[in-house]
């Protein structure tokens, strides 16, 4: 978990250097029962959608495989990545289900 967990950081901050035009980013991790992680930057409001590429269908694809949730697209003040995965899951090794 904790390397997927880095990946999406890291992808999504690749993003924001990549696609916006932030002058800066925050990352904010939050553990409660599950751990959140959360992406933003002040590149202001996208003009365009944004179109899913390599980097963001790999961040979904990696909370997907540990029963998470993933959001990443334009907010009001830049752009947005938030994923939750769950801490106790039966996809984690040594959790009790599927090892």
């Amino acid at each position: 978990m904790e390397v997927a967990a880095y990946r999406i950081a890291t992808e999504a901050l690749t993003n924001v250097a990549r696609h916006s035009r932030a002058a800066s980013a925050s990352v904010v991790v939050a553990v409660n029962g599950c751990l959140k992680l959360r992406v933003v930057d002040d590149g202001g409001p996208a003009a365009d959608a944004w179109t899913p590429g390599v980097g963001l269908i790999g961040m979904r694809e990696r909370a997907a495989e540990l029963g998470g949730t993933l959001f990443a697209g334009p907010g009001p003040e830049g752009g947005e990545v938030s994923v939750t995965l769950p801490l106790e899951s039966d996809l984690l090794p040594g959790a009790g289900g599927a090892s």
